[in-house]
């Protein structure tokens, strides 16, 4: 039951999109604008929840796996993108912000794939760069789902601060994995020339 913990917990994290984005199709005669808000909030956060869960759990009980390793990152992305296009949907973030976030998950994805099929990948691994990119991110888009004030704070507004932070930490990041890439855009024609050269 333990073993499988993290994996479970990562595959409730996707179960989570659709019900993330159900909410928002929901009537106004069966639930408001406030408290569709708040439940979207709260899955969202849940959501969350889980991505540092299964990480702690693979990590403290060893139950770290490939499949595991694989699967979260793509969870975390297809949340993320998932609240984005629905944040651009109610005009609470600017379309540019959504493309650039979700265009680098999609580009730096590839590459980590292409560097691990040609035996590389230590250039790309996460780096704490992208960990504070992540984490700006997830503490951004529940304050732009609430949409209202907590604590006298505007959280739209802090929000918005936070999702704009996180897009310049997300071309930061790109512009850092893809520095760390360089070296493998050689083409195996150069590397031989250089090496006669040499």
């Amino acid at each position: 039951m333990l073993k499988n913990l993290p994996n479970t917990l990562t595959w409730s994290r996707i179960f989570l999109i659709p019900i993330l984005v159900i909410i928002f199709y929901l009537p106004e005669s069966l639930i408001g604008i406030n408290e569709r808000d708040l439940l979207a909030t709260l899955v969202f956060l849940i959501a969350a929840a889980t991505d540092w869960l299964d990480g702690f759990i693979a990590r403290k009980f060893n139950l770290v796996s490939s499949f595991g390793a694989f699967l979260d990152p793509v969870a975390d992305k297809l949340m993320v993108s998932t609240a984005l296009v629905i944040l651009v949907w109610l005009g609470r973030v600017e379309f540019v912000v959504a493309a650039v976030i979700i265009g680098r998950e999609v580009g730096i994805s590839a590459l980590r794939e292409w560097m691990a099929i040609i035996g590389e990948s230590v250039h790309v691994s996460v780096s704490i760069l992208g960990k504070i990119k992540t984490t700006t991110q997830m503490i951004a888009i529940p304050f732009l789902l609430y949409n209202d004030h907590l604590l006298n704070v505007d959280t739209r507004a802090l929000g918005n601060v936070l999702i704009w932070v996180a897009t310049a930490l997300t071309i930061w990041s790109m512009l850092y994995y893809l520095h760390r890439a360089r070296k493998t855009f050689k083409t195996p024609e150069k590397e031989k020339g250089k090496e006669v050269t040499d």
